[in-house]
């Protein structure tokens, strides 16, 4: 009767193979425990840490499912069931491209490990703070409160501000005032007041600059550092224009706009009728 041969079966050879299965799970446990453990004495972050002692434990989980059926089938060879497994690894690659760039952008993201839960970052349109970083995508809050999953191979191909990579940031604010103000006590004062904001930070000292002149004004831009945060930034921003403005018109320090306004004379005001628009004569 034709058919499919099984290999020969024995049952010295199956209770090998259990063994070697059952002790290479053990030791596909320990060897994520371990690699997370060694991780996180680097300094790697949670996420890090995680994934790739799950990406550990599994190729040890392989090995052993391999070593087991080579001892179960004594007459399957390990470079056939390598083979088999290639064959279906081209076609899983064919059949899910997007899933499997996500996964190997995943693991590039992890490694240089840039930025980790906690972080607040701005990718396209995209601004918030991380709460999880899978293999496939990684989980952003944004900052009014929604959750946007965004596939790691974005994050890998674009580009990505870390607003929290650093514990300090600068942030500028721009500020007209008159043109007739005497301007270096204007800029003097301003760095005073926002040295008195309890937000802004002593070093790097707060600096106010002249940078623009306008037809009658003169921009002076308000730079100063601060937390890292956004609400930190926020914050800072809100307390400086404050404090910034109230001081200038407790000193008199007159701040204003090129918007010019022109008054019609009296010649102008003849031609123009009642409801402003030009008599006939």
């Amino acid at each position: 009767m034709n058919g499919v041969e099984l290999p020969p079966l024995t049952w010295a050879g199956v209770s090998i193979g259990l063994v070697v299965l059952v002790a290479g799970l053990l030791a596909s446990l320990l060897v994520r425990a371990v690699v997370r453990l060694v991780l996180r004495w680097t300094g790697r972050g949670p996420s890090a840490s995680t994934v790739f002692s799950r990406l550990a434990g599994w190729v040890i989980a392989l090995l052993s499912v391999l070593a087991a059926l080579t001892i179960v089938f004594p007459s399957v060879k390990p470079v056939d069931i390598l083979g088999g497994v290639g064959v279906v690894s081209i076609a899983a690659g064919i059949a899910f491209q997007t899933v499997l760039g996500n996964m190997f952008a995943g693991i590039v993201l992890l490694a240089r490990d840039r930025y980790r839960i906690g972080d607040q970052i701005a990718v396209q349109e995209h601004r918030g703070t991380i709460v999880a970083m899978a293999l496939t995508s990684t989980s952003l809050r944004t900052f009014d409160g929604r959750l946007v999953l965004i596939p790691n191979a974005v994050l890998h191909s674009h580009v990505v501000t870390v607003q929290t990579g650093f514990e300090r940031v600068r942030t500028s604010v721009h500020l007209d005032v008159d043109d007739s103000v005497d301007l270096r006590r204007a800029c003097r004062l301003a760095t005073e007041t926002m040295l008195a904001v309890p937000q802004v930070l002593d070093q790097p000292a707060p600096q106010a600059l002249l940078t623009e002149v306008g037809t009658t004004t003169v921009r002076i831009e308000l730079r100063f550092w601060s937390g890292a945060t956004q609400l930190e930034t926020r914050e800072t921003i809100h307390e400086v224009i404050a404090e910034v403005l109230a001081a200038f018109s407790q000193q008199e320090v007159a701040t204003g706009s090129d918007v010019v306004v022109i008054e019609a004379g009296d010649r102008l005001a003849g031609l123009l009728g009642e409801d402003g628009t030009p008599s006939e004569r």
